[in-house]
């Protein structure tokens, strides 16, 4: 099994222990976060649209955060949204408040409904943090010797 290590930002261990999902799962410099909603610590939907929205944004970036990214190291982004015709106006309008434009793909995907009633949208994203850049390093290529030539077909 590949070295992995799981992502649970302290205000979020309450969903863990109730529903065993994790946040997010680093491997390597790459970090994926499984999808986030605008829910309370407490675990409650808040029905404003775009109070609900803005604590979405807000829980991606705790688990970001607590994976050592920012909304810089986002890569790919998947939105998933209940309604979407009524709602995606809003949801853009806090979306460029607080992602920055143009620094991903995403993939937008109108849903009959998500995990629990009154939920709108849910985030789910991939991140990668660059490695350091180093003038020290050096690579060897190692190939084995060729066969001999009576043994090659």
């Amino acid at each position: 099994m590949t070295d992995r290590e799981l992502i649970v930002p302290r205000a979020m261990q309450r969903i863990v222990d109730r529903a065993g999902y994790i946040p997010a799962i680093r491997l390597g410099a790459t970090v994926f976060c499984a999808g986030q909603v605008g829910r309370t610590v407490d675990l409650a939907v808040i029905s404003d649209p775009e109070a609900q929205f803005l604590a979405c944004w807000e829980n991606l970036r705790v688990v970001l955060e607590a994976a050592g990214c920012t909304f810089e190291d986002v890569v790919d982004m998947t939105t998933y949204h209940v309604d979407m015709a009524k709602h995606m106006p809003i949801f853009r309008q806090v979306k460029n408040r607080i992602f920055p434009h143009g620094t991903c793909a995403w993939t937008s995907i109108g849903v009959s409904e998500l995990a629990h009633p009154g939920l709108l949208v849910e985030i789910k994203c991939v991140a990668a943090k660059s490695q350091p850049e180093t003038d020290d390093v050096t690579v060897e290529l190692i190939m084995a010797p060729a066969a001999p030539a009576e043994a090659r077909p």
